[in-house]
């Protein structure tokens, strides 16, 4: 019997949110005990033995995951969060969605200058999102050690922009289409 990969647990739902979407649902992933161990195993094992400082995971996925993966290599988490999310004075960080704009934040004092941080989250598809975590934790003076997302949407970009921000990636599966 062929050992399941992480592809195997994720769900697809067609037109979700709209027609012409194929949502690549991890909540199947998530549910299954064996597919998230191995999920968060194969997040962080590009990382293991490198010093992390902490873990940035992008709302709201990227904090089930990016909890995980931060408790497996010992260090603390940091949430990014939707606006208006967070109670204490925070940075923001507009970026481009594909119909308007949107704002993420993080703590003005989540983490210190020099912090070595990976960003995580469930799903790499323009890298906007990404983009702008990424700005928040260079905007905190931090070192973004790389970014690990379970799917990577390659058609739509995200990959060759963070490339382009000098970001390594790691992704687990792909899928073709949006």
């Amino acid at each position: 019997m062929q050992q399941k990969t992480v592809r195997d647990y994720i769900r697809t739902i067609p037109d979700f949110p709209h027609e012409g979407i194929m949502f690549r649902d991890v909540t199947t992933l998530f549910a299954d005990a064996r597919g998230m161990r191995l999920c968060i195993d194969q997040l962080l094992s590009p990382f293991a033995g490198e010093r992390i400082d902490a873990v940035a995971g992008l709302e709201a996925r990227g904090f089930i995951l990016g909890g995980a993966v931060a408790h497996q290599l010992g260090c603390g988490f940091v949430p990014i969060r939707k606006q208006g999310k967070l109670p204490g004075p925070t940075y923001e960080q507009e970026y481009t969605l594909e119909y308007g704009h949107a704002v993420v934040e993080v703590h003005q004092d989540a983490l210190p200058a020099g912090a070595r941080v990976l960003l995580v989250d469930d799903l790499l598809a323009t890298g906007g999102t990404a983009r702008a975590g990424i700005s928040l934790l260079e905007r905190l003076g931090c070192e973004v050690v790389g970014c690990a997302f379970v799917v990577d949407l390659p058609e739509l970009g995200g990959r060759a922009a963070l490339k382009d921000m000098g970001m390594p990636i790691h992704t687990l599966c792909d899928f073709d289409g949006m």
